[in-house]
């Protein structure tokens, strides 16, 4: 099979807030990179790394010490020669020092590069909010800032679209001479963003760069799983884990990362592709050898 064939498998190994006394995230050095070697073995070439505050009763807390970020991402690097780190870099407001400290400590391969700005928004079933309602705020200035590190670190931006305009965002930042390079994440899941939806998704790919390597992430439950095998079929790149959902596709609770990427594999060859691994996926967006 050509190499271009195969599918690229991302593990997002444990997200923003989630608390570990709540669910299997992982959190310290060790964690992280033990959860990331399960996914490794399961086929995830990429770890999408988010770092949490390393103090007892506060794992449940981002962290931009650029301390935090070295010890978690040589670990994961010692558990999986020639993994891929893809590194998280989304906040609030203007100040962008934490993540631009830690790209810079880290160089990871790829970073994540919010492309637009959203009305980050849930309901509860009662009428309330789930959360005081929040705007993600990324004007573009600051994805302007973000991808000036990410030059100066050799660091390939990974855009996250939550919604329709920010995907048709991407394409004029590349005429813009802002970037280019146009690599895109279909963020589907965000109650106020873009749904999961499978004829949404075919639409979507009409209106990014041509040629452009580009993924989904799918944000739910068990219905998250039609949608990864189109994404499969349609030639994505595939992504999944505790950060984005806990749930397998026969509906049970995921034990863990590797479950996921074992699921999301299977995914790849039913749709006829085999999956990649890092030496592929390096070669396949461009990055540097291990």
């Amino acid at each position: 099979m050509p190499t271009h064939d195969k599918a690229i498998l991302t593990c997002a190994l444990t997200g923003v807030l989630t608390d570990p006394k709540q669910h299997p995230v992982p959190v310290t050095p060790a964690q992280m990179a033990a959860s990331a070697r399960e996914a490794y073995d399961a086929g995830a070439s990429i770890m999408h790394v988010h770092l949490r505050q390393q103090e007892p009763g506060k794992g449940h807390l981002p962290s931009w010490d650029p301390d935090v970020a070295a010890e978690i991402v040589d670990a994961i690097r010692a558990a999986c020669p020639g993994v891929i780190i893809n590194l998280t870099t989304g906040v609030i407001g203007a100040d962008i020092a934490g993540p631009a400290a830690c790209i810079r400590r880290v160089k990871p391969e790829i970073a994540a590069c919010n492309a637009g700005t959203l009305n980050y928004l849930k309901l509860r079933e009662d009428g309330r909010w789930a959360w005081p309602p929040m705007v993600f705020d990324n004007p573009v200035e600051k994805v302007q800032a973000f991808l000036d590190v990410m030059h100066e670190t050799g660091t390939r931006p990974e855009f996250e679209c939550f919604d329709v305009g920010i995907v048709r965002s991407v394409a004029m930042y590349q005429k813009a001479g802002m970037t280019n390079q146009a690599e895109y994440n279909f963020v589907m899941g965000v109650a106020s963003g873009m749904p999961v939806d499978a004829d949404l998704l075919q639409l979507l790919l009409r209106w990014m760069a041509p040629g452009s390597p580009w993924q989904a992430t799918l944000i739910g439950r068990q219905e998250i799983w039609p949608l990864h095998q189109r994404v499969a079929e349609l030639g994505g790149m595939l992504r999944t884990g505790l950060e984005d959902s806990f749930y397998l596709p026969d509906g049970s609770r995921a034990a863990g990362n590797g479950a996921l990427i074992e699921a999301l594999a299977a995914c790849a060859r039913n749709a006829g592709r085999e999956v990649a691994n890092p030496a592929d996926a390096r070669a396949m967006l461009g990055l540097r050898a291990a």
